[in-house]
């Protein structure tokens, strides 16, 4: 298998879009640049697609895969229940540094969710990749293209060569900003629960979410 590099300095971007939503579709895996590091992924529907991220990245099988939406419509169609607190979550911190927790969708890999009843979802803050995402007709399992353990890319040339071997498209879009990790809420319990610490205010996220209580 031979992988395909585009660099986007120097691609149209309806060319990128393209190849994007073809290898996707497909079942490939893609790297890309988003609003932190670099990221690997594939289609969230197809159970095969979902095992080759685990394997290209050396992922323990008990970790569960987020998913990156193009809209919060995007987000709705994962979700088997997007609740009020979910949406004004959303509206406060999307696109943005905010993961939010939501009961699964039937459709998704068992994969994704690691056999649990839950899916993460996030809006990265990075224009292009949100055209991508929203102009498939599927959700996109991503994690940060790295083996597991190991420290993030925010270069295509810190991927280790086992995982560039292992993809069919890599979009380069220079360097990324990297930063701190998501904040992580889970909206399926009451209150919300702050699941993980990230770049926002836990008080800016409890007041969020106190709107619906």
């Amino acid at each position: 298998m031979s992988t395909r590099l585009l660099r986007l300095e120097e691609t149209p971007p309806e060319k990128a879009l393209a190849a994007f939503v073809e290898t996707a579709t497909a079942g490939g895996l893609l790297v890309f640049p988003t609003d932190t590091v670099y990221g690997l992924g594939a289609r969230a529907d197809r159970e095969e697609s979902v095992r080759r991220v685990y394997e290209a990245k050396g992922r323990p099988a008990e970790l569960a895969l987020p998913i990156l939406v193009g809209s919060v419509e995007g987000a709705r169609r994962v979700g088997a229940e997007w609740s009020p607190a979910a949406q004004e979550l959303a509206q406060a911190f999307w696109p943005g540094p905010l993961t939010i927790v939501v009961p699964a969708r039937e459709g998704l890999s068992p994969l994704v969710t690691a056999g649990g009843a839950t899916v993460g979802l996030r809006m990265p803050d990075y224009p292009p990749l949100l055209q991508w995402l929203a102009a498939c007709d599927f959700p996109l399992a991503v994690t940060s293209a790295n083996r597991s353990g190991r420290p993030a890319a925010g270069r295509v040339k810190e991927l280790p060569a086992r995982l560039r071997e292992a993809v069919e498209l890599i979009l380069d879009g220079g360097p990324c900003p990297g930063g701190t990790p998501s904040s992580i809420v889970d909206v399926t319990s009451s209150p919300p629960q702050i699941l993980r610490a990230g770049p926002l205010a836990e008080q800016d996220i409890l007041h969020t979410v106190a709107k619906v209580e």
